[in-house]
């Protein structure tokens, strides 16, 4: 026992001094409880087994699609919308909303699902994702009170009264006491939000860049005012004939800038887009979509004369298809070479799309263009194709493309993402099909690589963060330790023994803050379930009603926000919002008291002693 509660404070000191990672300091607790023989082998690895990191793990995948699909960038769009540039009805927004949510899904879920949407509506804004991320890990704890699957411990409070004969709580029995910790929530993480969090970090993360984005390259030359889409009709003489046989860069002086044909699989309501370059033995179909550049005047007597529709102006998609800068250095063997014997489509199956040379950009008549030592040219072509230019001598690629072809959201995948979003949040509430949350989260995290939402397998990997993942699994065991060497019941047998004596509302107090304490360090439902059978009988004993007590219980194992580690929630938005621990404490700390001595008054008042 002595052993145990050594290592749990110098792990929460060094929590606390940050110097070191949160992860790696957990993955020391757990080698001393092992070294020390506290914890089996077997006890010591099972937090990397609980279904909770798994499901930690599957949601971490499944915000990742929610987030390349544009799905978030949607959604907060429409929050964005609503709020109308105002801070204090954003923040309203966020907590509102995701304590909704709250009431029905898991905490864990409900972060899952709204944490790519605050960090896209924080790359929109220019603000930091910080500011609300954690009030939006705390408003998801608060909406879990409002009703009876809200929260395991809930649960856990449901069975110990109905084991002891007292009558079972409805499903809404727990709004009121809901209403008032959201209530409280709103109020003190407001000021506190604003005072602590997502103020210094975001200055040194403006600083870096990465290259130029899509966007500005296509700005830059002007691509989007000399692109034509056309599509070719069953009637047109283009329908069955190559783009070698075409010849429009000597014929017309323009050229194909990509292929679109739609997918075999494509429906009304799910859209699948197959991009392709041109190559010379690319063979045209009847409903191929043509994105041609060029002189406006030579496209339109090409598309008049193969009796091409021309369809609406939109913008340049990168889903297979992305662009890039090359820079040709001194040495280059394509010095002095005209462009169309450059080979580079032949050898890269690539596009040059323009030339910067000093400040001119040349656009039009590129084939006959002789290539010069420190020419920028613009390139297009597979994602795929555009990585392996990193490999030659002759040029230098500018900016990150692999980062690039990450950050185009494949929004035609959205409408399926938010289906597999929707099936996953009815299978967890519902319960239509026999299955554990942590299956349907499975279940989702698979549909979305295997449907297309991620670009490949490794996009789907990226999205997991594995720091916090280490966290909470590392610090798992802590609970088991706490409980087998008998630390967390002598801390919760002494506290009642002495708060017992001074009457019911002491009592109350007592429970509440000595669950509030235990859930720093072991989980809430375990929490739960060690204070459950103490409160019963401690209010046995003085001869009142149960209900409050155990409200206690499940208010203090859920309402617990100065540490990370306390709750999935906690650890899922640590590394998204840059936290530490200290901002836990700075901003959890006061929120968790402020809920704790409100509810020591609050809860006699709706279930009388």
């Amino acid at each position: 026992m002595v052993v145990t509660f050594i290592i749990l404070i110098l792990t929460v000191t060094m929590f606390i001094i940050g110097r070191i990672r949160a992860d790696v300091v957990a993955l020391c607790a757990l080698a001393a409880l092992l070294m020390f023989h506290v914890l089996t082998p077997e006890e010591a690895l099972s937090g990397f087994s609980s279904s909770v990191v798994i499901m930690m793990v599957g949601l971490f995948v499944v915000g990742g699609a929610i987030f390349q699909t544009g799905l978030a960038k949607v959604a907060s769009q429409k929050i964005m919308k609503l709020a109308a540039g105002n801070d204090l009805r954003m923040f309203l927004l966020v907590m509102l909303t995701t304590s909704a949510i709250g009431a029905f899904v898991s905490n864990t879920g409900t972060v899952a699902l709204m944490m790519p949407i605050i960090v896209s509506m924080a790359a929109q804004n220019g603000s930091h994702p910080g500011r609300l991320l954690m009030p939006l890990a705390f408003a998801s704890s608060l909406g879990g009170m409002l009703t009876l699957i809200g929260t395991p411990p809930n649960l856990v409070i449901q069975e110990t009264l109905t084991g002891a004969g007292y009558q079972p709580l409805s499903f809404f029995s727990f709004f009121p006491v809901g209403i008032i910790v959201i209530t409280i929530g709103i109020l003190v993480l407001l000021p506190l939000s604003r005072l602590f969090l997502g103020k210094t970090r975001q200055k040194d993360k403006r600083t870096k860049s990465n290259g130029k984005t899509l966007e500005q390259l296509v700005e830059e030359y002007s691509l989007q005012h000399q692109l034509r889409r056309y599509r070719i009709g069953a009637q047109s003489p283009v329908a069955g004939q190559t783009i070698a046989e075409l010849d429009l860069r000597n014929r017309y002086g323009i050229s194909i800038m990509e292929i679109r044909r739609k997918a075999a699989r494509s429906g009304r309501f799910i859209r699948n887009v197959k991009q392709s370059v041109p190559k010379p033995d690319s063979l045209l179909q009847a409903d191929d979509i043509l994105y041609v550049t060029g002189d406006k005047e030579r496209m339109e007597s090409f598309a008049n004369k193969m009796q091409l529709e021309r369809l609406d102006d939109t913008g340049i998609d990168f889903y297979d298809i992305g662009i890039a800068e090359i820079v040709l250095i001194p040495t280059a063997q394509l010095n002095g070479t005209k462009l169309k014997n450059s080979e580079l489509r032949e050898r890269f199956n690539i596009n040059v799309l323009g030339i910067r040379r000093s400040n001119d950009y040349i656009l039009k008549d590129l084939s006959e263009e002789r290539l010069h030592s420190g020419d920028v040219l613009l390139v297009q072509g597979s994602w795929a194709n555009i990585g392996q230019l990193a490999g030659e001598n002759d040029w230098v690629v500018l900016g990150q493309p692999k980062e690039q072809a990450q950050k185009v959201t494949l929004n035609y995948k959205a409408p399926l993402a938010g289906g597999i979003m929707l099936l996953m949040i009815a299978m967890m509430v519902f319960d239509f099909i026999p299955i554990a949350p942590v299956t349907a989260v499975i279940i989702a995290g698979l549909l979305m690589v295997l449907t297309g939402c991620f670009r490949n397998v490794e996009a789907a990997y990226k999205t997991i963060n594995w720091e916090s993942i280490v966290l909470i699994a590392a610090m798992m065991p802590m609970s088991i330790a706490l409980e087998k060497t008998g630390t967390s019941a002598l801390i919760s047998h002494t506290l009642v023994d002495i708060f017992g004596s001074m009457g019911p509302t002491a009592l109350l107090a007592g429970i509440y803050f000595t669950t509030s304490l235990l859930t720093m360090f072991i989980s809430n439902t375990a929490t739960a379930v060690l204070m459950s059978p103490i409160a019963l009988s401690a209010s046995t004993e003085l001869g009142v009603s149960p209900y409050a007590f155990l409200f206690a219980v499940t208010l203090g194992a859920s309402m617990c926000f100065a540490s990370p580690f306390s709750t999935p929630p906690n650890a899922l938005v640590m590394r998204a919002g840059q936290y530490t621990f200290m901002d836990y404490v700075k901003v959890g700390l006061p929120l968790q008291l402020a809920i704790g001595i409100v509810m020591v008054f609050v809860l006699p008042l709706l279930y009388a002693f």
